[in-house]
């Protein structure tokens, strides 16, 4: 087993069984505060306390405080220390499925290759924001660990997928539905011959893509160069080297949309707002049923307790670059941009982003509560669109893609 593999077993950190609904979380990032806040006072061992461990302090002491690093690392010692969590003795794969709503989806939890990141074998599709970045790798090194996997996705093969079917059979080490109906179940395979099986058919693979977690492996990288200027090169097998991901077969893959709300109208009163969009827009009438859009270059727009159809007229926009044809693409270039004036959104405070697992109401609640002025609906980006853009090394907008169901923190966790 070549020690450059794409992917390798390792000795997790993890719940036991008994205990893996009640430690195990919902991932850092995909709740607000007071969701997330709610959640972890209603259950002291839950890895939240670790993964948010600013809930802990007052709400104007930032994310990236150090005492919030401080006490996450505090946190996660302890539930070591408790017996919450616990290494497997030899290195593993972790075979993960996933329901929702009825549909399945099973993956691989591995080591992967932070050398395969670094030389684009495992390809980025989006830009990350600086401040999350930093965050991100501050955590991760204060625990010496990655809790939260990245997300990464590749071309189905048949041999791929009959190793995940061996790998997920019999009976699994965990099995529990989380409180928001997505059944997670887990099968942990210390199997050397289904090991080395594993490890070769992915390192047959050309590359693979990371899907959600751009934040996480960049994260990874920058903890491995901050290791090499602190302690010199590391040796072949120092687990600093890889980081913790998850990968799935492209053709189970569920993308939802990403949307946009905005702070302001850039200056604009709402008839100029509308009379703007008019140069590259169909602008639909007014109505009050929410507008989720059915088919590319078509937008849903909630403003002023009303929603209208946005649709891109013909002849706008690039339709064969395979990054300036994405709908986040042309909102920005069309829209955003010289409209709204926010001409870089992975740093401009006055635009945020809500996944669509929270629906339509998410966007207007945003807006009826005067946070936001305006909020944006958009069509999902797809599975072809994402290796594309991947594909031809280049990079989608921040906030591009959503993925569903998302991964639990805390079920497996890869130290370093």
């Amino acid at each position: 087993m070549s020690q450059h593999a794409l992917v390798r077993p390792f000795p997790g950190w993890r719940p036991p069984s008994d205990q893996v609904e009640q430690i195990s979380a919902p991932p850092y990032d995909v709740m607000n505060r007071a969701e997330a806040a709610q959640m972890a006072h209603q259950n002291a061992r839950s890895f939240l306390h670790v993964s948010r461990a600013d809930l802990a302090f007052d709400d104007e002491v930032p994310t990236a405080d150090e005492r919030v690093y401080l006490a996450a690392a505090e946190n996660y010692a302890r539930l070591k220390a408790d017996g919450a969590l616990a290494q497997d003795p030899t290195p593993c794969y972790y075979f993960y499925r996933l329901i929702m709503d009825g549909r399945a989806q099973t993956g691989l939890v591995a080591a992967a290759s932070v050398i395969a990141y670094d030389g684009d074998r495992i390809k980025k599709h989006e830009f990350t924001r600086p401040d999350k970045e930093n965050d991100r790798t501050e955590f991760a090194w204060r625990l010496k660990a990655h809790s939260g996997p990245v997300f990464l996705t590749y071309r189905n093969t048949p041999a791929l997928s009959a190793l995940l079917e061996r790998g997920a059979s019999g009976e699994p080490t965990y099995d529990f539905t989380a409180a928001d109906g997505v059944q997670h179940t887990l099968w942990v395979v210390s199997d050397a011959e289904l090991i080395d099986a594993v490890t070769d058919a992915f390192d047959a693979l050309p590359h693979v893509y990371v899907a959600d977690g751009h934040h996480r492996s960049a994260a990874a990288s920058r903890c491995r160069e901050r290791w090499i200027n602190e302690h010199g090169e590391p040796e072949a097998e120092a687990p600093v080297n890889r980081f913790l991901s998850v990968l799935f077969p492209d053709d189970q893959m569920r993308i939802l949309d990403y949307n946009r709300v905005v702070a302001d109208l850039n200056g604009l009163s709402a008839e100029a707002f509308v009379t703007a969009l008019e140069t590259d827009f169909e602008v639909g009438a007014p109505q009050s049923e929410a507008i989720s859009p059915s088919q590319p270059q078509s937008f849903g727009m909630y403003l002023n307790g009303q929603w209208r159809l946005l649709r891109l007229k013909p002849g706008v926009g690039a339709l064969e670059d395979p990054v300036k044809r994405l709908d986040v693409s042309l909102l920005s270039d069309h829209l955003l941009g010289p409209i709204l004036g926010i001409t870089d959104p992975r740093r401009d405070k006055r635009i945020d982003f809500v996944g669509g697992i929270r629906g339509m109401a998410g966007l207007s609640r945003r807006v009826d509560s005067g946070e936001m002025t305006v909020a944006f609906s958009m069509y999902p980006t797809s599975m072809a669109d994402l290796m594309a853009v991947a594909d031809a090394g280049e990079v989608m907008p921040p906030k591009s893609t959503w993925f569903e169901p998302k991964l639990r923190d805390g079920l497996v966790i890869q130290s370093f």
